[in-house]
């Protein structure tokens, strides 16, 4: 029997409506946001107006003070950049830091993706810091984690001019920018990561945010995949090592930062098994982390407003914790 028109549109209104449920709060805590069903209601969703994104391109505010395009590090003519967002103020106080490092299947995105997160977190008193890194079209692995391992050692390098504490530093991204953070957060001492860089401070930090990351590049599900092949420069079979060296969860140690993970159960680009697993490797080596598995959502689930607001409201809490 064929439904009618309006039959339709009260289902897709129904299957809607379970995925706009706003964030509540239970006992203190943020509940997740009701997510959708699949990639496909979810963009019914945006299509009808009821899923609302986030600014992507605001305007910086007039209390803050935004210093861009700092070269931190030149490499094989390249020269790499960063910028700085924070408080106006009379006078400055050493604070935290948080280094942004944007996404983009580690081909492509910029620096500026990040801007909703920098006005953020600049207005909540952090110097929160964007950097570009060499994209695997100019440079293969490990030339990325390279130039982040190499941001850090700049921002401590530079602390004082800056007024950041360098002890209290926070490497954040999401996708390959979560994966990088992991990288360099847990094996950044890693001679292969020191290269090429003139600075003689450390790169160790105090806590990392990874937002739907890659964690292992050996698995099945990652290593056939068009990215980390093009990341590598060579399909799995040829440099197996390689790999691994690339993965995350193998630099995992008892010292490893207080990690932050976030991960939707749609997400079709990185598995949520990624992040299933990172918990259990941190939870075995000791590692202080907290892990939010939100139903429903798919990757870049924090361009959401209703996601961003409790990605947030559990980032402010965590740095609170262990900053």
């Amino acid at each position: 029997m064929k439904i009618p028109l309006n039959s339709h549109l009260i289902f897709a209104s129904f299957i809607l409506l379970m995925g706009c449920v706003n964030s509540s709060t239970q006992e203190g805590k943020m509940q997740p946001p009701s997510g959708y069903w699949n990639e496909t209601t979810m963009k019914i969703a945006y299509g009808l107006g009821t899923l609302k994104l986030i600014d992507r391109n605001p305007v910086v505010p007039d209390d803050l003070e935004a210093v861009e395009n700092i070269t931190y590090k030149t490499v094989d003519t390249v020269s790499l950049a960063l910028d700085i967002y924070q408080k106006k103020e009379v006078g400055r106080y050493p604070k935290p830091a948080m280094i942004f490092i944007h996404g983009g299947a580690w081909k492509g995105g910029k620096r500026s993706d990040y801007l909703p997160y920098l006005i953020d977190y600049a207005r909540k008193g952090y110097v929160a810091i964007t950097i570009s890194y060499r994209l695997s079209r100019v440079a293969k692995f490990p030339a990325a984690v390279q130039d982040v391992n190499c941001a850090v050692k700049w921002v401590k390098a530079h602390a004082d001019i800056y007024g950041i504490d360098p002890k209290r530093i926070v490497l954040i991204g999401g996708s390959a920018g979560g994966h990088l953070s992991m990288m360099v957060g847990y094996g950044g001492d890693d001679p292969m990561f020191e290269q090429d860089c003139p600075f003689e401070e450390d790169s160790s930090v105090k806590a990392i945010v990874n937002l739907y990351g890659p964690t292992d590049l050996t698995t099945d599900e990652a290593k056939d995949r068009n990215e980390p092949i093009s990341f590598i420069g060579s399909p799995y079979e040829e440099k197996p090592d390689l790999y691994r060296k690339a993965s995350p969860r193998f630099y995992i140690t008892a010292a490893a930062p207080p990690t932050l993970i976030f991960h939707g159960t749609i997400d079709s680009v990185v598995p949520v098994s990624q992040s299933d697993s990172l918990a259990v490797w941190l939870e075995e080596a000791g590692v202080p982390h907290s892990y939010h598995r939100l139903k429903g959502w798919p990757h870049t689930m924090d361009l959401a407003v209703k996601v961003n607001e409790y990605c947030q409201h559990y980032i402010d809490a965590f740095l609170e914790e262990y900053l």
